[in-house]
């Protein structure tokens, strides 16, 4: 691996080290219905989106409110000390992408079968504070001034 490749490797790696995320793995529900709760709360804060996810009456909606406060616990992992209403943290991305899927028969009329696929899919939550955000565009803006003058 070359130099370039190396380093940009290593400062992913620590950038992902300090965003929390949560993922949930083979969740039996369709792709399809996940997307439909996942568009709703999809870059909104995090009060607010638990909020929605609580009164949704949609069953994949159980499985993201839960999603939501793991990704909530692992940044209070990685941010010791930091008080969650003072980070603003919102749902930056959030992801649905389809699992394995479990090919089942179903018997039809006149010895035919039709085949029945029960879809899973796996969701990846990633939190973001709005401060963090709003320094790394500050530290840019005084990086380019220091480099015009």
């Amino acid at each position: 691996m070359g130099a370039r490749k190396r380093l940009k490797a290593e400062a992913r790696k620590a950038e992902r080290k300090q965003q929390a995320f949560a993922r949930l793995n083979n969740c039996p529900t369709s792709p399809r219905k996940m997307r439909l709760v996942a568009d709703q709360v999809r870059g909104l804060p995090v009060d607010d989106a638990l909020f929605i996810l609580k009164n949704s009456p949609k069953e994949a909606s159980v499985r993201l409110e839960k999603l939501v406060l793991s990704a909530l616990s692992n940044w209070e992992e990685k941010n010791e000390g930091a008080r969650l209403e003072d980070a603003g943290l919102y749902i930056s991305s959030i992801s649905v992408d389809s699992g394995r899927m479990l090919k089942r028969i179903q018997p039809a009329p006149q010895g035919r079968a039709h085949r029945i696929r029960k879809r899973s899919n796996h969701v990846t939550v990633h939190l973001q504070a709005r401060h963090q955000e709003a320094a790394g565009v500050e530290e840019v803006a005084e990086e380019t001034n220091e480099s015009k003058d």
